[in-house]
């Protein structure tokens, strides 16, 4: 199987896009359950600042990776640890909003 390169940045740019619009639909749900509790609004507002931040990571790692010549360092650990951080927080944010 041949990888064409040149697709590298748009596979990113949809895995990260995915991601952050997964994160943005929990925001959604919840915030559909119930808007008069503090909890679930900000278990949403929560989600819409993950969302964006996974979606920026996206368009900066998608730039990257369309550059030439490619950086020394290509490997995206910190934005991933963070990502993951983040929406296992979230996680436990809305599990705590849902049971309230």
């Amino acid at each position: 199987m041949t990888i064409n390169s040149n697709t590298q940045p748009e596979r990113t740019s949809l895995a990260w896009t995915r991601t952050s619009l997964a994160v943005l639909a929990n925001g959604v749900l919840l915030s559909l359950k119930d808007t008069r509790s503090l909890v679930h609004i900000a278990a949403a507002v929560a989600a819409a600042a993950v969302a964006l931040s996974t979606y920026l990571i996206g368009v900066r790692r998608q730039r990257m990776l369309a550059a030439r010549p490619l950086p020394d360092r290509i490997s995206p650990q910190r934005e991933v640890y963070l990502t993951g951080v983040l929406v296992i927080a979230l996680i436990l944010l809305s599990g705590f909003a849902l049971a309230v």
